[in-house]
């Protein structure tokens, strides 16, 4: 688990690839405080006199400088690391969140994990690895010894500078016959393939997806429309390569024989599976008014998607309809880059329905203030044209808007439609119904992320269909699991983020139905934490500016903690400090 630099080596034998670490091989990255010295690695690269040439030691603070529960950045030959202190020991390790670089020391620690303050990704302490998403990778651990008092941290000299480590995975096996298929291209497939091969999974993996590129990091689609394809990659290409993943890429599912174990593809192809993976997760919602096909009329579902939508919104008026997440973050992101951006929402205010018309209405306010003008309680009739573009768009208050783009984020469609004669049961929405173990009511044949209704844990195992990138990746990571007859169960605390004009609101827990909005902060000031109130308990929370309350409070959820409303009307919240 020690941070190092890692060699690829291929097997003639089997034609995989694995990697190789060195010589050196180490047992813990945490230390008993006895006050005495603690070696904790063994092998080669000593020299006569006990000294590691591949490491690199600092002492880094007094063993009395941190108490039970506490952290440290500190720093080791200009590598930044986090040093850990819980239940009498001593551990270090990456200092940087591996899902976007959030500095760890303004996160939440809470037992022996660390949660990182912007996006919810949690970490173990001891051995850095990941254990609740988002991101893909682990933290590097580095040794740990005390010794007179003092605190020693030795880092590999070659791993100085990485901040994230790839977990050891297996590769296929010849002879091994048994195919797992994975139909979709998201945060699901991907962690279901990953954890497989992290569990030594041995056998043929398939990962189907009408996408053209492999997996990328989609949140950013709405958030960075300019971006390039190399750069929103959640793995190179020769990643899949390197573990025996297998990429078929512009394919999809048309239909499945859950008796004979076989996908029809589009192309016309059959395909057997010994178990497989519905994770195809949901399609933009396209407008239906008259004037919806014109060109310049766009939804935003893939890379291809946000580029067009991008080129063609630089310089010219823009319309986007739906003021939710999508919108809003589009919104945004064309502010200052359209000739004039106009939003048209069905509520008195964005976000009204998740976050509340307070939220909602602070959120309005900031993208006004750039320029962005609103029609709110309202919605579109028509669209017309000039021409087959797009050149106006008629509402039902009877204003018209001239545009030369509409953009859609108008909700969502679960993609099941390729289910229809395989009596995999669906929801009245067409989500796919699982257990918490991912199971759906077909024998091997499981489901995860957002085309997926599931038993939610923090709401007492109400069924839910939610559509974060987080829990994709968790329903990935379980389903893998129970794969391999691991029998885990889902009990991810749901956290998620929207970034507008460059400020983050975070938000952490199941809110709906809630009855009441608690504010610690002052919402038009733009700093706050809100706590979302049903039966007299917190069942969410947001916050801008408040940062880690939701980090720690989702903490707090995971482990099962009842957060009472009292609690969140006190004007004392060191109970939040915990």
């Amino acid at each position: 688990m020690h941070a190092r630099t890692t060699l690829w080596l291929k097997n003639k034998a089997t034609g995989c690839f694995v990697q190789r670490y060195g010589s050196r091989f180490v047992f813990s990255g945490t230390s008993a405080l006895s006050g005495r010295k603690t070696d904790m690695s063994q092998g080669q690269g000593q020299d006569p006199t006990g000294q590691d040439q591949d490491q690199v030691t600092g002492m880094v603070c007094l063993e009395s400088d941190l108490q039970d529960g506490q952290m440290k950045e500190v720093e080791v030959d200009e590598q930044k690391i986090l040093l850990v202190r819980t239940q009498g020991l001593y551990s270090a390790v990456g200092s940087k969140c591996s899902h976007y670089g959030a500095p760890l020391i303004k996160g939440a620690l809470v037992g022996d994990r660390v949660r990182c303050p912007f996006h919810g990704a949690c970490f173990n302490i001891k051995t850095g690895d990941i254990e609740e998403y988002p991101g893909l990778d682990c933290l590097p651990s580095y040794k740990v010894k005390v010794e007179d008092g003092k605190v020693y941290v030795s880092v590999n000299k070659k791993s100085l500078k990485l901040y994230k480590r790839v977990k050891d995975m297996s590769c296929r096996v010849s002879g091994v016959r048994h195919t797992i298929l994975l139909i979709g291209g998201g945060p699901a497939s991907l962690l279901c393939a990953e954890t497989l091969r992290q569990n030594r999974y041995e056998g043929r993996i398939v990962m189907v997806t009408r996408d053209t590129l492999p997996p990328i990091d989609k949140p950013k689609l709405s958030k960075a429309m300019h971006l390039e394809s190399v750069s929103l990659l959640l793995r190179p290409t020769d990643f899949f390569q390197q573990h025996d993943i297998e990429l078929w890429m512009q394919k999809e599912a048309v239909s499945v024989n859950p008796v004979e174990k076989t996908v029809k593809l589009n192309d016309g192809s059959l395909h057997y599976y010994d178990q497989l993976l519905i994770s195809t997760g949901c399609r933009a919602r396209p407008l239906s008014c008259p004037g919806s096909e014109l060109e310049g009329v766009r939804i935003l579902q893939s890379y291809e998607d946000a580029k067009e939508i991008h080129q063609s919104c630089v310089g010219k008026k823009a319309v986007v309809v739906g003021a939710s997440f999508i919108g809003m973050e589009v919104a945004s992101y064309l502010a200052d880059k359209a000739a004039s951006v106009a939003m048209v929402g069905n509520g008195s205010y964005p976000f009204e329905r998740s976050l509340g018309p307070e939220i909602g209405k602070m959120t309005m306010q900031m993208l006004e203030e750039s320029k962005v003008k609103f029609y709110m309680n309202d919605g579109v009739v028509e669209i017309i044209g000039e021409n087959g573009k797009v050149k106006e768009v008629v509402l039902k208050s009877g204003a018209v808007v001239e545009t030369d783009v509409v953009i859609a984020g108008i909700g969502v469609i679960p993609n099941s439609d390729f289910l229809k004669e395989s009596q995999v049961e669906v929801d009245s929405r067409k989500a796919v119904i699982i257990d918490k173990f991912m199971r759906t009511n077909i024998p091997n044949v499981f489901g995860a992320g957002d085309v997926t209704s599931f038993p939610l844990t923090i709401r007492k195992d109400q069924r839910v269909n939610i559509g974060h990138w987080q829990l994709a990746s968790a329903h990935g990571r379980v389903a893998a699991l129970n794969m391999l007859q691991k029998q885990i169960k889902i009990d991810s605390v749901p956290f998620f983020w929207t970034v507008l004009l460059g400020k983050s609101v975070r938000y952490t827990g199941y809110g709906e139905g809630y009855t009441e909005i608690i504010f610690k902060g002052k919402v038009e000031e733009r700093k706050f934490l809100a706590f979302y109130i049903k039966d007299d308990q917190v069942v969410a929370a947001a916050s801008l500016m408040f940062d880690p309350a939701v980090a720690r409070l989702a903490e707090m959820m995971s482990n099962g903690l009842v957060i009472t409303k009292a609690q969140a009307q006190s004007d004392d919240l060191s109970w939040l400090q915990m």
